[in-house]
Parts: structure tokens; C-alpha cells; sequence
């Protein structure tokens, strides 16, 4: 399976379907809620949120957050968060 995504070049599709399960899993549905849309370009997690109270609760967090992420998918996927 890993040589077929290698081979026609499917690995960034891959990690930013990846990379949304694994917000869902690790900020639960309270988080996943409030979530409207993730996008990953360049390295960088674009979250938007429909609660300005959260999104500043969560950007005390960023860095666990990434380092969370990360750790789940077994790469180096994200290095920054947005969240929007």
C-alpha cells in the first residue's frame, strides 16, 4: 500500500485526510463540534472555528497540540496551527 501512495505521489492527499481524523480524535466532539473545516498546506494547520472562545482557549495549547498531532501520525506533518 505505502509503495502505491509513493508511486503515484498520493501521500500529501493522504496525510490531509490523516491529519483530520486525527483532530477529531484527539480534541473529541466537544472540540470537533465547534470545528468547521481543517486544511493542511505546507506544513500548516488551518482550523477554522465557529466559537471565539474556544479558538482562544486552544491557542494556549498550540504547541502540545502539534506535538500531539504529530506524534499520532508518526511524521513531522504539522509545524504551525491557524486557527481561524
Amino acid at each position: 500500500m505505502q509503495s502505491f501512495i509513493s508511486e503515484n505521489k498520493l501521500k500529501k492527499g493522504m496525510q490531509r485526510v490523516q491529519v483530520e481524523e486525527v483532530w477529531e480524535k484527539l480534541m473529541g466532539d466537544g472540540v470537533s463540534n465547534y470545528t468547521e473545516s481543517i486544511q493542511l498546506q505546507d506544513k500548516t494547520l488551518i482550523i477554522r472555528l465557529n466559537s471565539s472562545v474556544l479558538r482562544e482557549e486552544l491557542s494556549y495549547g498550540v504547541d502540545k497540540i502539534i506535538n500531539m498531532i504529530n506524534e499520532e501520525m508518526g511524521e513531522v506533518v504539522v509545524k504551525k496551527i491557524l486557527l481561524v
